[in-house]
C-alpha cells in the first residue's frame, strides 16, 4: 500500500499551495494546521531545503464519525496534505495527501474502513482537480 495520494504540478509553490487549500475546501476540509519545513529547518539548525509547507487538513463531520469508532484515532488527525518542491526539478511541485487507509491498517479497526474511504474518495477528488500529472 503506498502512503501517499499524489501529483505533480508544473506551477509555482505559492500557486500550487493556493490551489491546494481551495480543491480540499470543495471537498469539505478546512486547514487546521500549518508547518513552514524549510523555515523551520532553517531557524532550529540553520539548514536549507526547498518550500515544504505541511497542511493539517480536516473534514469535521468524517473526523467526528472516526473518533466515535476510536477515541486513540486522533493520533493520525488531521489528515496530512504536503505541498513541496521537487528536490530533482525545481520547476515541479508536489502534492501528497496521506492516504487515509492507513488510519485501518495502522489501528487494525474494521470499523473505520467506511470513514477512511470517504476521506479517500474527498482527498482524491481534491488531489485530481488541481490538474496534475497523477
Amino acid at each position: 500500500m503506498s502512503i501517499a495520494i499524489a501529483t505533480a504540478l508544473q506551477t509555482s509553490f505559492g500557486d500550487a499551495v493556493a490551489r491546494t487549500r481551495e480543491a480540499l475546501a470543495a471537498q469539505g476540509f478546512g486547514v487546521l494546521t500549518e508547518i513552514d519545513m524549510r523555515a523551520t529547518l532553517k531557524k532550529k539548525l540553520d539548514t536549507d531545503m526547498e518550500d515544504y509547507l505541511i497542511l493539517g487538513a480536516c473534514n469535521p463531520p468524517l473526523a467526528h464519525r472516526a473518533v466515535t469508532v476510536d477515541r486513540q484515532i486522533g493520533l493520525l488527525l488531521p489528515c496530512n496534505v504536503v505541498v513541496r518542491t521537487d528536490p530533482a526539478d525545481d520547476t515541479r511541485v508536489l502534492v501528497e495527501a496521506m492516504d487515509p487507509q492507513l488510519l485501518v491498517a495502522v489501528t487494525g479497526e474494521p470499523a473505520l474502513q467506511d470513514v477512511a474511504g470517504e476521506v479517500a474518495a474527498k482527498l482524491w477528488a481534491a488531489i485530481a482537480a488541481l490538474g496534475g500529472a497523477g
